[in-house]
Protein backbone atom coordinates (compact mmCIF):
# COMPACT_ATOMS: atom_id res chain seq x y z
CA UNK A 1 0.00 0.00 0.00
CA UNK A 2 1.25 3.30 -1.17
CA UNK A 3 1.22 6.29 1.49
CA UNK A 4 0.70 9.55 0.65
CA UNK A 5 1.38 12.72 2.07
CA UNK A 6 -0.88 15.76 0.73
CA UNK A 7 -1.88 14.28 -2.19
CA UNK A 8 1.70 12.50 -3.13
CA UNK A 9 2.96 9.07 -2.40
CA UNK A 10 5.74 9.74 0.32
CA UNK A 11 8.71 8.55 -1.54
CA UNK A 12 7.56 11.92 -4.16
CA UNK A 13 8.26 14.04 -1.78
CA UNK A 14 11.04 12.27 0.16
CA UNK A 15 12.82 12.05 -3.31
CA UNK A 16 12.26 16.04 -3.72
CA UNK A 17 13.86 16.41 -0.21
CA UNK A 18 16.88 14.43 -0.73
CA UNK A 19 17.13 16.08 -3.80
CA UNK A 20 17.59 19.46 -1.71
CA UNK A 21 19.75 17.65 0.43
CA UNK A 22 22.39 16.28 -1.88
CA UNK A 23 22.39 19.77 -3.68
CA UNK A 24 23.33 22.02 -0.91
CA UNK A 25 25.65 19.21 0.36
CA UNK A 26 27.40 19.35 -2.90
CA UNK A 27 27.17 23.07 -2.74
CA UNK A 28 28.61 23.25 0.39
CA UNK A 29 30.87 20.23 0.95
CA UNK A 30 32.66 20.46 -2.50
CA UNK A 31 31.91 23.67 -4.43
CA UNK A 32 32.71 25.94 -1.51
CA UNK A 33 34.39 23.33 0.88
CA UNK A 34 36.87 26.73 1.32
CA UNK A 35 35.35 30.49 2.27
CA UNK A 36 36.17 32.17 -1.47
CA UNK A 37 35.14 35.11 -3.71
CA UNK A 38 33.08 33.87 -6.02
CA UNK A 39 33.36 34.75 -9.46
CA UNK A 40 30.44 35.98 -11.88
CA UNK A 41 31.17 33.40 -14.29
CA UNK A 42 31.11 30.77 -11.65
CA UNK A 43 27.64 32.62 -10.54
CA UNK A 44 26.43 32.10 -14.04
CA UNK A 45 27.69 29.12 -14.27
CA UNK A 46 26.15 27.56 -11.15
CA UNK A 47 22.95 29.66 -11.89
CA UNK A 48 22.82 27.46 -15.57
CA UNK A 49 23.03 24.05 -13.41
CA UNK A 50 20.69 25.05 -10.76
CA UNK A 51 17.99 26.23 -14.10
CA UNK A 52 18.52 22.92 -15.91
CA UNK A 53 18.31 20.93 -12.76
CA UNK A 54 15.14 22.85 -11.99
CA UNK A 55 13.44 21.94 -15.48
CA UNK A 56 14.21 18.45 -15.44
CA UNK A 57 12.50 18.14 -12.25
CA UNK A 58 9.79 20.18 -14.22
CA UNK A 59 10.37 17.46 -17.00
CA UNK A 60 9.37 14.19 -14.68
CA UNK A 61 6.47 16.21 -13.58
CA UNK A 62 5.11 16.53 -16.66
CA UNK A 63 5.83 13.02 -17.27
CA UNK A 64 4.49 11.73 -13.97
CA UNK A 65 1.56 13.75 -13.43
CA UNK A 66 0.62 14.77 -16.80
CA UNK A 67 1.10 18.01 -18.99
CA UNK A 68 -1.26 20.38 -16.87
CA UNK A 69 0.49 19.75 -13.97
CA UNK A 70 3.72 20.11 -15.71
CA UNK A 71 2.81 23.59 -17.10
CA UNK A 72 1.30 25.03 -13.64
CA UNK A 73 4.99 23.77 -12.42
CA UNK A 74 6.57 25.45 -14.77
CA UNK A 75 4.53 28.42 -14.51
CA UNK A 76 4.97 28.43 -10.70
CA UNK A 77 8.76 28.20 -11.34
CA UNK A 78 8.83 31.25 -13.98
CA UNK A 79 6.71 33.27 -11.27
CA UNK A 80 8.73 32.73 -8.57
CA UNK A 81 12.07 33.63 -10.10
CA UNK A 82 10.97 36.60 -11.44
CA UNK A 83 9.25 37.97 -8.35
CA UNK A 84 12.69 37.09 -6.19
CA UNK A 85 14.58 39.20 -8.58
CA UNK A 86 13.58 42.36 -6.56
CA UNK A 87 14.81 40.45 -3.40
CA UNK A 88 18.65 40.37 -5.16
CA UNK A 89 18.44 44.44 -4.67
CA UNK A 90 17.23 44.30 -0.91
CA UNK A 91 19.92 41.74 -0.05
CA UNK A 92 22.90 43.54 -2.10
CA UNK A 93 21.63 46.62 -0.10
CA UNK A 94 22.05 44.83 3.14
CA UNK A 95 25.35 43.17 2.52
CA UNK A 96 26.89 46.92 0.92
CA UNK A 97 25.01 48.29 4.33
CA UNK A 98 26.77 45.88 6.69
CA UNK A 99 29.66 46.05 4.94
CA UNK A 100 30.23 42.17 4.20
CA UNK A 101 32.98 41.05 2.14
CA UNK A 102 31.88 39.22 -0.87
CA UNK A 103 33.87 36.35 0.25
CA UNK A 104 32.05 36.10 3.57
CA UNK A 105 28.25 36.57 1.22
CA UNK A 106 27.81 32.89 0.38
CA UNK A 107 28.33 32.10 3.80
CA UNK A 108 25.21 33.84 4.52
CA UNK A 109 23.55 32.92 1.61
CA UNK A 110 23.99 29.38 2.21
CA UNK A 111 22.52 29.04 5.76
CA UNK A 112 19.52 31.50 4.87
CA UNK A 113 18.18 29.05 1.94
CA UNK A 114 17.71 26.70 4.75
CA UNK A 115 15.59 28.84 6.43
CA UNK A 116 13.90 29.30 3.59
CA UNK A 117 12.94 25.51 3.15
CA UNK A 118 11.21 25.73 6.76
CA UNK A 119 9.79 29.11 6.22
CA UNK A 120 7.99 28.44 2.82
CA UNK A 121 6.67 24.66 3.58
CA UNK A 122 4.77 26.14 6.88
CA UNK A 123 3.40 29.37 4.91
CA UNK A 124 2.41 27.32 1.60
CA UNK A 125 1.76 24.63 4.28
CA UNK A 126 -1.28 27.21 5.54
CA UNK A 127 -1.90 28.55 2.40
CA UNK A 128 -3.21 25.35 1.26
CA UNK A 129 -5.54 24.58 4.16
CA UNK A 130 -7.12 27.88 4.05
CA UNK A 131 -7.77 27.58 0.10
CA UNK A 132 -9.01 24.05 0.75
CA UNK A 133 -11.32 25.49 3.63
CA UNK A 134 -11.93 28.53 2.18
CA UNK A 135 -12.24 29.52 -1.46
CA UNK A 136 -13.04 32.56 -0.68
CA UNK A 137 -9.34 33.15 0.23
CA UNK A 138 -8.21 32.90 -3.20
CA UNK A 139 -10.28 36.41 -3.70
CA UNK A 140 -8.28 38.24 -0.78
CA UNK A 141 -4.66 36.91 -2.53
CA UNK A 142 -6.23 38.29 -5.70
CA UNK A 143 -6.95 41.96 -4.29
CA UNK A 144 -3.81 41.93 -2.51
CA UNK A 145 -1.67 41.21 -5.41
CA UNK A 146 -3.35 43.71 -7.38
CA UNK A 147 -2.43 45.94 -4.28
CA UNK A 148 0.88 45.49 -4.54
CA UNK A 149 1.73 45.34 -8.37
CA UNK A 150 0.29 48.93 -8.08
CA UNK A 151 1.98 49.95 -5.26
CA UNK A 152 5.18 48.94 -6.74
CA UNK A 153 4.50 50.42 -9.53
CA UNK A 154 3.71 54.10 -8.34
CA UNK A 155 6.60 53.44 -5.80
CA UNK A 156 9.91 55.34 -4.97
CA UNK A 157 12.78 53.20 -7.21
CA UNK A 158 14.97 53.86 -3.90
CA UNK A 159 15.18 51.15 -1.43
CA UNK A 160 14.96 52.72 2.15
CA UNK A 161 17.94 52.95 3.98
CA UNK A 162 18.49 50.03 6.48
CA UNK A 163 19.44 52.43 9.26
CA UNK A 164 15.15 53.01 9.13
CA UNK A 165 14.60 48.87 9.29
CA UNK A 166 12.79 48.44 12.38
CA UNK A 167 14.19 44.96 12.65
CA UNK A 168 17.18 46.18 12.33
CA UNK A 169 16.87 48.43 15.12
CA UNK A 170 15.38 46.11 17.21
CA UNK A 171 17.93 44.25 17.02
CA UNK A 172 20.68 46.65 16.88
CA UNK A 173 18.92 47.70 20.54
CA UNK A 174 18.31 44.46 22.34
CA UNK A 175 21.53 42.43 20.74
CA UNK A 176 25.14 42.15 21.23
CA UNK A 177 26.96 42.95 18.14
CA UNK A 178 30.59 43.04 17.77
CA UNK A 179 31.86 46.24 16.20
CA UNK A 180 33.25 44.62 13.35
CA UNK A 181 33.12 41.28 11.26
CA UNK A 182 35.11 37.81 13.13
CA UNK A 183 36.27 35.90 9.87
CA UNK A 184 33.18 33.81 8.59
CA UNK A 185 31.63 33.31 12.55
CA UNK A 186 28.52 34.06 13.41
CA UNK A 187 29.18 34.18 16.98
CA UNK A 188 31.95 34.92 19.22
CA UNK A 189 33.45 35.03 23.13
CA UNK A 190 33.63 38.54 23.78
CA UNK A 191 36.46 37.70 26.41
CA UNK A 192 38.78 36.44 23.57
CA UNK A 193 38.22 39.56 22.01
CA UNK A 194 38.51 42.41 24.52
CA UNK A 195 34.87 42.43 25.03
CA UNK A 196 32.56 41.83 28.08
CA UNK A 197 32.58 37.91 28.84
CA UNK A 198 29.80 35.96 27.10
CA UNK A 199 28.66 35.68 23.28
CA UNK A 200 28.36 38.18 20.72
CA UNK A 201 26.64 38.02 17.73
CA UNK A 202 28.71 39.00 14.60
CA UNK A 203 27.66 41.37 12.05
CA UNK A 204 27.55 38.55 10.12
CA UNK A 205 24.09 36.88 12.08
CA UNK A 206 22.90 40.42 11.35
CA UNK A 207 23.24 40.32 7.97
CA UNK A 208 21.60 37.04 7.85
CA UNK A 209 18.35 37.80 9.85
CA UNK A 210 17.58 40.42 7.59
CA UNK A 211 17.98 38.24 5.02
CA UNK A 212 16.02 35.96 5.83
CA UNK A 213 13.51 38.24 7.31
CA UNK A 214 13.68 39.96 3.40
CA UNK A 215 12.50 36.75 1.92
CA UNK A 216 9.65 36.53 4.26
CA UNK A 217 8.63 39.76 2.86
CA UNK A 218 8.68 38.46 -0.35
CA UNK A 219 6.99 35.55 0.23
CA UNK A 220 4.37 37.62 1.37
CA UNK A 221 3.95 38.29 -2.76
CA UNK A 222 5.25 35.10 -4.35
CA UNK A 223 3.37 32.51 -2.64
CA UNK A 224 -0.09 33.94 -3.18
CA UNK A 225 0.96 34.11 -7.34
CA UNK A 226 1.76 30.72 -7.35
CA UNK A 227 -1.36 29.79 -6.03
CA UNK A 228 -2.96 31.79 -8.68
CA UNK A 229 -1.57 29.03 -11.05
CA UNK A 230 -2.50 26.18 -9.04
CA UNK A 231 -3.38 24.44 -5.61
CA UNK A 232 -1.51 21.75 -5.29
CA UNK A 233 0.57 21.93 -2.65
CA UNK A 234 3.43 19.71 -3.95
CA UNK A 235 3.82 21.76 -7.33
CA UNK A 236 3.61 24.83 -5.20
CA UNK A 237 6.75 24.40 -2.93
CA UNK A 238 8.43 22.30 -5.16
CA UNK A 239 8.60 25.52 -7.94
CA UNK A 240 9.36 27.57 -5.23
CA UNK A 241 12.06 26.02 -3.98
CA UNK A 242 13.87 25.27 -7.18
CA UNK A 243 13.72 28.59 -8.40
CA UNK A 244 15.33 29.95 -5.04
CA UNK A 245 18.27 27.46 -4.93
CA UNK A 246 18.84 28.84 -8.65
CA UNK A 247 18.31 32.58 -7.83
CA UNK A 248 20.68 32.45 -4.70
CA UNK A 249 23.68 31.47 -7.13
CA UNK A 250 22.73 33.84 -9.91
CA UNK A 251 23.10 36.26 -7.16
CA UNK A 252 26.56 37.03 -7.53
CA UNK A 253 26.03 37.55 -10.90
CA UNK A 254 23.15 39.59 -10.85
CA UNK A 255 24.38 41.74 -7.60
CA UNK A 256 27.24 43.11 -9.59
CA UNK A 257 24.83 44.71 -12.40
CA UNK A 258 21.55 45.11 -10.53
CA UNK A 259 21.93 48.72 -11.66
CA UNK A 260 21.23 47.20 -15.60
CA UNK A 261 17.69 46.11 -14.16
CA UNK A 262 16.32 49.22 -13.42
CA UNK A 263 13.32 49.02 -15.15
CA UNK A 264 12.49 45.95 -14.50
CA UNK A 265 10.23 46.36 -11.71
CA UNK A 266 7.44 47.79 -14.06
CA UNK A 267 6.96 44.30 -16.12
CA UNK A 268 7.16 42.56 -12.20
CA UNK A 269 4.24 44.85 -10.70
CA UNK A 270 2.40 44.05 -14.32
CA UNK A 271 3.00 40.82 -13.52
CA UNK A 272 1.53 41.10 -10.05
CA UNK A 273 -1.24 42.25 -11.22
CA UNK A 274 -1.90 40.35 -14.06
CA UNK A 275 -1.41 36.74 -11.66
CA UNK A 276 -3.90 38.99 -9.01
CA UNK A 277 -6.97 38.91 -11.57
CA UNK A 278 -6.42 35.38 -12.64
CA UNK A 279 -6.39 34.33 -9.17
CA UNK A 280 -9.70 36.38 -8.25
CA UNK A 281 -10.79 34.69 -11.86
CA UNK A 282 -10.48 30.88 -10.26
CA UNK A 283 -12.53 31.79 -7.34
CA UNK A 284 -15.20 33.66 -9.47
CA UNK A 285 -14.91 30.67 -12.15
CA UNK A 286 -15.49 28.01 -9.41
CA UNK A 287 -18.88 29.91 -7.89
CA UNK A 288 -20.24 30.00 -10.94
CA UNK A 289 -20.56 33.94 -11.82
CA UNK A 290 -17.72 34.03 -14.35
CA UNK A 291 -17.17 31.60 -17.35
CA UNK A 292 -13.85 33.04 -17.47
CA UNK A 293 -11.06 31.12 -17.25
CA UNK A 294 -7.11 31.98 -17.73
CA UNK A 295 -5.21 29.26 -19.31
CA UNK A 296 -1.86 28.06 -17.80
CA UNK A 297 -0.03 28.23 -20.82
CA UNK A 298 -1.84 32.01 -21.51
CA UNK A 299 -0.23 32.67 -18.06
CA UNK A 300 2.88 30.90 -18.81
CA UNK A 301 3.60 33.50 -21.86
CA UNK A 302 2.17 36.60 -20.59
CA UNK A 303 4.13 36.52 -17.63
CA UNK A 304 7.10 35.04 -19.26
CA UNK A 305 6.58 38.08 -22.15
CA UNK A 306 6.03 41.05 -19.48
CA UNK A 307 9.55 39.89 -18.06
CA UNK A 308 11.60 39.60 -21.10
CA UNK A 309 10.58 42.67 -22.27
CA UNK A 310 11.17 43.95 -18.95
CA UNK A 311 14.82 42.69 -19.32
CA UNK A 312 15.22 44.08 -23.04
CA UNK A 313 14.14 47.56 -22.00
CA UNK A 314 15.95 47.82 -18.71
CA UNK A 315 19.42 46.49 -20.78
CA UNK A 316 18.40 49.40 -23.47
CA UNK A 317 18.15 52.28 -21.54
CA UNK A 318 20.72 51.59 -19.44
CA UNK A 319 22.90 50.66 -22.30
CA UNK A 320 24.98 53.58 -21.82
CA UNK A 321 25.21 54.02 -17.53
CA UNK A 322 28.67 53.57 -16.13
CA UNK A 323 29.66 50.31 -13.87
CA UNK A 324 28.31 50.32 -10.57
CA UNK A 325 31.26 50.59 -8.48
Amino acid sequence: MTVMFVGYPLWVWLMFFLIVIALLAFDLGVLHKEQREITVSESLKLSAFYIALGLAFGGWIWWYKGADAGMAYLTGYVVEKSLSMDNVFVIALIFSSLAVPRIYQHRVLFWGILGVILMRAVMIGLGAVLVAQYQWVLMVFGAFLVFTGVKMLFADDEHPDIEHNKLYRWLRNHMRFTPTLHGEKFWVRGEAHGLERGWWATPLLLALVLVESADLIFAVDSIPAIFAITQDPFLVYTSNIFAILGLRALYFALAAMVHRFHYLKYALSLVLVFIGVKVALVYLNDIGMVALKVPTPLSLGVTFGLLFAGVLYSLYKTRNDPPAV
